[in-house]
């Protein structure tokens, strides 16, 4: 587990930083938010916050409550200690009586969830200024009705204007 952080503006246009842990995935550090994978995924799936809760689902990453317990079920019982870590994230309670709620409130959880669908995809991570790759990705992952463009708009949104690598 490491820290992150992240600055952006709201859509008020106040500044906003969000602190939180992440986890190691694969060979690399993850930064949380702070990566363009997640940073896109979380603007594209709930406008970085703007909605929370809907029937596509829970919190920042708009993961439903059937894939939350799949990869419970098929990629986190394979791996007692990360499943471990990953629960560590949760609330003690709260996460044994509404487990799916934990995407909502925590952003700990939600942000190890949303990686562990990356890595249980098991597809290769572009760089990160690879944001076309990194728009396929989000496409297979999490949205695969969203359009690449709208993936790339919310992460030059978000981190400013970056070359879009081919």
């Amino acid at each position: 587990i490491i820290g992150s952080s992240i600055r952006y503006l709201d859509g008020d246009g106040a500044e906003v930083e969000l602190v939180n842990d992440g986890i190691h995935h694969r060979d690399e550090t993850v930064t949380g938010l702070g990566d363009p994978m997640l940073l896109g995924a979380a603007a594209c799936q709930s406008a970085l916050g703007a909605v929370l809760n809907d029937r596509r689902g829970h919190g920042l990453y708009r993961i439903g409550s059937q894939r939350h317990a799949q990869l419970w079920d098929q990629h986190l019982a394979r791996d007692p200690d990360l499943a471990s870590k990953i629960r560590g994230l949760a609330s003690q309670h709260a996460f044994l009586s509404a487990p799916h709620l934990e995407l909502t409130v925590n952003l700990r959880y939600a942000t190890a969830i949303a990686w562990m669908l990356v890595e249980a995809a098991d597809k290769p991570l572009p760089a990160s200024h690879d944001l076309l790759g990194l728009a396929r990705v989000w496409r297979q992952v999490f949205y695969p009705q969203g359009r690449s463009r709208d993936f790339i708009d919310a992460c030059q949104h978000c981190i400013g204007k970056a070359p879009i690598a081919a």
